[in-house]
C-alpha cells in the first residue's frame, strides 16, 4: 500500500534549494593546507601501468572567456591573448572548493586551462602520451601551439600522442585545453549534474576533473587492454578447477604479444601471439586456479611485453550469473553459489571535490566503512569512477554495480517522479521506443541516444576486466530511457559474462536480468515479475533516512525519504529497514541497495556524513 503521507511530504514535492554551508573532509583540509600533494599517486590506469610516467595534477591557470557560440567555437577557438588568467588545482573542477577557483562554468562560456612544464628526454624510436582521465564535457588540446586533438564525453578517459608538438620546444611542453560543457542546459551525458541544484540533483562541475598524467612509451606499443578472466564450469554450473585468461590488446607498430600470469610470483601460464591490424588476442589456461570472492579476492599479476614495451597488469577468475537456485527461484551466483547482495547506493560525491575524491584514502575509508557495515556491493550511481577505484574494489573484494551516466533533454517531472511514484502499474506499461515514448523520457535527441550507446560502450570496455564488477544498470528512473531491449542486447553481446539490470526503478521493459525495483514509499515485499523466463528480483533502491548530523550537514534542512528526530532513531530505523529487507531473501528477494553510502549536499540520508567524518549508522 502506498504511504501517502510520506508522498506528500517527500515523494512529489518540489525541492528547496537553501545554500550549501562549507564542508571539508579531513583528506580536503590536508590539500588545503598543503600537507598532501595532489601529484604523489599510484598509478592511475592499474590494469595497464609502466614505470615511466608522471603525474600532471597540481597548480595549473584558467580562464573563462565568453563564447555566445560555445557550443561550435570549442573545436577552433585561439588561446585567450587577454584574458584573465587564476590558479586551479587540476584535477579538481573550477566548481569544487578544492580547485581554489569557486567559479561556475556557464554554457555561452569556455573554460580554457594552460600550463608549461619541462617535458621527459625521448630516444629517437620513443614517444609521449598525454592523459586526461575526465574532462567534462567537451575538449580541444594543444601542446606548443599545435593541435593535439579533442574529445567529447565527460566521464571516460582519452589519450593524445603530443611528441611530434615536443619537436621543435627545447623540452618544453605547453599544455593548453579548451573545454565547453553546458551541463544540463544541453541533453549530453551528465548525470546528477544541474546548474541549479537541488534536492537529488547536485552541483554542476566542468572540465577536468581527474587525473592528468603523461607517459613515455616505446613507438611499438600496447594502447590499450581488455581482460576477460573466467573459470571453467562443470555440468552443475560449479568452477571445474581450470581458468581460462583472454587479453585483447590494441597496439601500435608491429610485434608479438606475449603474457605471463604470475601467483604469487609464480609462473602459471605463458603464451605469446602475433599482432595482426592493429590488435592481438592472446588466450592462456591457468591449472588449479584460485578464485576470486568478496571473502577471498585473490588476484594473479599479468607481466606483459609488445616488443619493446613493458606493463604490468592483474586478473582474478570468478563467474557470476542469474539463474534458479535449488528451489526454482531466480539468485545470483557467483562461482556456482549463489550470493544475496547487501549494497548500497554510492553517489562518489564528496563535499570539496563534488565528483572528485580529496585523496585516495578516501576511497579506501568508503569501502572499508561499507564493509564494516556488513554490505558486500556498491551500487556506483550514475558516474563512473577513476580506476583506481575499481582496483581497490577488486583487492578488498567489494562488490560493483555499475550504472550507465545519463542524459537527455530536461527531465519532467510527471513520467520521472509523479506518475511512477504514484502508479505502480505504470512501471511495465511504459513505453521506450519511438519519438513520442522517447519524448515523454527526454530522449528524444539522436545525439544524445548516439552518445549514450557509445558511452556505454566504452564503459563496459573500460571496466570489463576487474573481477569486482559483476552487473551493468543501464537505465535509472526513467532518465533518458530508450530502446532498453536493443541496449541490453548490445551489451550482452560485448560482455555476455555478467549479469544487467537493464531499468532501474521502474519503466520495465522484461529484458535484462532483474526485475529491478525502487520502493521508498511502500512496504516492502517481493513483487511477481510478469516476464518469461522469471529474472532475480531485486529492491535496487530503497530506505533513504534523513538526518542532519549537527555541525556535518551542509544546509539547516534536510531531503529523504523518511526523517529521524536523532542519532539512536536514525540508527535504529536504518537497522530496522535493512533487516526488513534481508529477511525477504527467504521470499525470494535476490538482493537490495540501501540509499545511501553518505549525505550529499541536501541530502541528509547518507549512512555517513558528508565530509565523512561521523558514522551515522553508529551515531
Amino acid at each position: 500500500m502506498l504511504d501517502l503521507r510520506r508522498v506528500l511530504s517527500k515523494g512529489v514535492r518540489k525541492p528547496e534549494r537553501p545554500e550549501l554551508a562549507e564542508l571539508w573532509t579531513p583528506w580536503g583540509e590536508q590539500v588545503r593546507a598543503g600537507e598532501r600533494d595532489v601529484s604523489s599517486c599510484s598509478h592511475p590506469r592499474p590494469q595497464l601501468a609502466r614505470e615511466r610516467w608522471e603525474s600532471l595534477n597540481g597548480t595549473w591557470e584558467c580562464a573563462f572567456v565568453p563564447a555566445p557560440d560555445a557550443a561550435a567555437a570549442w573545436r577552433t577557438a585561439e588561446p585567450p591573448a587577454d584574458a584573465e588568467w587564476t590558479p586551479i588545482l587540476v584535477p579538481f573542477s573550477p566548481e569544487a572548493p578544492l580547485s581554489g577557483v569557486g567559479r561556475q562554468l556557464r554554457p555561452d562560456e569556455l573554460l580554457w586551462y594552460r600550463r608549461e612544464l619541462a617535458a621527459p628526454a625521448l630516444a629517437p624510436d620513443e614517444r609521449l602520451l598525454l592523459h586526461l582521465d575526465a574532462v567534462d564535457w567537451a575538449c580541444a588540446a594543444y601542446v606548443n601551439g599545435v593541435r593535439a586533438g579533442e574529445h567529447v564525453g565527460g566521464y571516460l578517459p582519452f589519450s593524445l600522442d603530443v611528441t611530434e608538438a615536443l619537436a621543435a620546444a627545447d623540452g618544453r611542453a605547453l599544455i593548453e585545453l579548451c573545454v565547453y560543457d553546458p551541463s544540463d542546459a544541453g541533453t549530453q551525458l551528465r548525470g546528477k549534474q544541474r546548474l541549479a541544484r537541488e534536492g537529488i540533483w547536485y552541483t554542476a562541475q566542468s572540465g577536468v576533473w581527474q587525473d592528468v598524467w603523461w607517459e613515455v612509451v616505446p613507438k611499438a606499443h600496447v594502447v590499450g587492454l581488455e581482460l576477460d578472466a573466467r573459470p571453467g564450469e562443470g555440468p552443475d554450473g560449479h568452477p571445474d578447477g581450470s581458468g581460462r585468461l583472454v587479453l585483447v590488446a590494441t597496439v601500435a607498430g608491429e610485434g608479438e604479444l606475449a603474457a605471463r600470469v604470475l601467483d604469487d610470483g609464480r609462473e602459471v601460464a605463458r603464451g605469446s601471439s602475433a599482432a595482426v591490424g592493429g590488435w592481438a588476442e592472446l588466450e592462456l589456461e591457468v591449472r588449479d586456479v584460485h578464485l576470486w570472492s568478496p571473502d577471498d579476492p585473490h588476484l594473479y599479476d599479468v607481466e606483459l611485453s609488445f616488443g619493446p614495451d613493458r606493463a604490468r597488469s592483474y586478473c582474478g577468475f570468478r563467474s557470476v550469473g542469474v539463474r534458479p537456485d535449488e528451489h526454482g527461484v531466480p539468485r545470483v551466483h557467483l562461482n556456482g553459489e549463489p550470493i544475496f547482495l547487501r549494497g548500497v547506493l554510492d553517489q562518489g560525491y564528496w563535499p570539496d571535490g563534488l565528483m572528485t575524491v580529496p585523496a585516495e584514502e578516501a576511497l579506501e575509508h568508503d569501502v572499508r566503512a561499507m564493509r564494516e557495515l556488513g554490505f558486500n556491493l556498491l551500487r556506483k550511481h550514475i558516474k563512473v569512477e577513476q580506476g583506481r577505484f575499481y582496483a581497490l574494489c577488486d583487492r578488498l573484494g567489494m562488490l560493483v554495480w555499475q550504472d550507465m551516466v545519463s542524459g537527455g533533454s530536461p527531465y519532467g517531472s510527471l513520467h520521472t517522479s509523479y506518475l511512477p511514484t504514484l502508479l505502480r502499474a505504470s512501471w511495465t506499461r511504459h513505453a521506450d521506443e519511438g519519438l513520442r515514448a522517447w519524448r515523454q523520457l527526454s530522449a528524444e535527441d539522436e545525439g544524445y541516444r548516439r552518445e549514450w550507446r557509445e558511452a556505454c560502450a566504452g564503459t563496459v570496455r573500460l571496466l570489463g576486466g576487474h573481477p569486482c564488477v559483476v552487473g551493468w544498470v543501464l537505465f535509472n528512473e526513467g532518465w533518458g530511457q530508450f530502446s532498453a531491449r536493443a541496449a541490453c542486447e548490445a551489451v550482452r553481446a560485448l560482455d555476455p559474462t555478467r549479469p544487467i539490470d537493464a531499468t532501474s526503478g521502474w519503466y520495465d521493459r522484461g529484458c535484462g536480468d532483474f526485475f529491478s525495483v525502487h520502493n521508498y514509499f511502500r512496504p516492502l515485499a517481493v513483487w511477481r515479475d510478469r516476464a518469461r523466463p522469471r529474472r532475480a528480483f531485486v529492491i535496487s533502491e530503497f530506505g533513504g533516512v534523513d538526518w542532519v548530523c549537527p555541525g556535518h550537514g551542509c544546509v539547516s534542512g534536510s531531503y529523504g525519504y523518511d526523517v529521524a528526530s536523532g542519532a539512536s532513531e536514525f540508527a535504529e530505523k536504518v537497522q530496522e529497514l535493512l533487516a526488513r529487507a534481508a529477511a525477504l531473501e527467504a521470499e525470494g528477494l535476490a538482493g537490495y541497495v540501501y540509499t545511501q553510502l553518505s549525505d550529499v549536499e541536501a541530502e541528509s540520508n547518507g549512512l555517513l556524513t558528508y565530509d565523512r567524518r561521523v558514522c551515522k549508522a553508529r551515531a
